[in-house]
């Protein structure tokens, strides 16, 4: 019997769209649900604490509303802070997004790699962990920017990015020692994929991009392998908590990636 159910993406913006394409290539059936905490909108310059509070609090919320199989947190800034209160609040799986250090770490020649993300993501212990466990022999530079952001969400609105403005945020990269040897950058926003091509554009030497999208896709796969889907695709929806002239002027952007209705929290 089929089952409806849906698999829930949650960011505080627009950036997780990058997190759902790569699953919703691996499968076509299943039902989705994005939502933007817009009203919250951004993370990265939010306290810790308000994070690990606001975040369990809105995906119980959802979880009641929309009854998902499984939510995936597409934000690394909510993940880095909020995963384990998410996961202890919440009965249903959960999966978190973290810096693609250790891909990045792998593919690497110079040994130089940088993390690009919140101000918030960067500063963590856990991207430190994850930085000595998988990369403990390359040097790893990292910049926290919130600008990145909002230039992604304009993006997706149908606004060009401004080069020089992505080259003076990448310097906060490549201007540290040992920037000139860097050949690899994490992504470790899910906003700044939706950017990629600019950014390799602005950058001042030929520089990989590595983001979580992909793994996350697949480790959604393996935790629903085996369940229940429609016969045909549902249309995806659309959920924003602070609903607004701009979030409806994503329509179209949004009906690109499937989501074809917006609802308001």
């Amino acid at each position: 019997m089929a089952d409806t159910r849906p698999i829930l993406f949650f960011d505080s913006g627009v950036g997780g769209l990058s997190v759902l394409e790569p699953t919703a290539r691996l499968l076509p059936h299943a039902p989705l649900v994005y939502v933007a905490d817009s009203a919250g909108f951004p993370y990265g310059t939010r306290s810790e604490a308000e994070i690990a509070a606001r975040v369990p609090a809105l995906l119980g919320r959802l979880a009641e509303r929309y009854d998902p199989r499984l939510i995936v947190i597409a934000c690394n800034t909510a993940s880095t802070i909020a995963l384990q209160h998410v996961r202890a609040a919440l009965d249903v799986p959960i999966v978190g997004t973290v810096p693609a250090i250790k891909p990045a770490a792998e593919q690497s020649r110079t040994r130089v790699i940088g993390v690009l993300g919140t101000e918030a993501t960067v500063r963590q212990p856990y991207v430190d962990d994850l930085a000595q466990r998988f990369a403990g022999d390359c040097t790893v530079l990292r910049y926290g920017s919130a600008a990145l952001v909002a230039l992604a969400e304009a993006a997706l609105g149908g606004e060009a990015p401004d080069l020089a403005a992505l080259r003076g945020e990448l310097d906060g990269l490549f201007a540290q020692p040992g920037g000139d040897r860097l050949d690899t950058i994490v992504n470790a926003c899910t906003h700044f994929p939706l950017l990629e091509d600019a950014l390799a554009a602005a950058a001042p030497h030929p520089v990989a991009f590595v983001d979580g999208g992909p793994g996350i896709a697949r480790r959604v796969r393996h935790l629903t392998e085996g369940q229940a889907w429609p016969d045909q695709p549902l249309p995806g929806r659309a959920v924003f908590t602070q609903r607004t002239a701009r979030t409806d002027a994503l329509a179209p952007a949004l009906a690109r990636y499937g989501l074809t209705s917006i609802e308001s929290l």
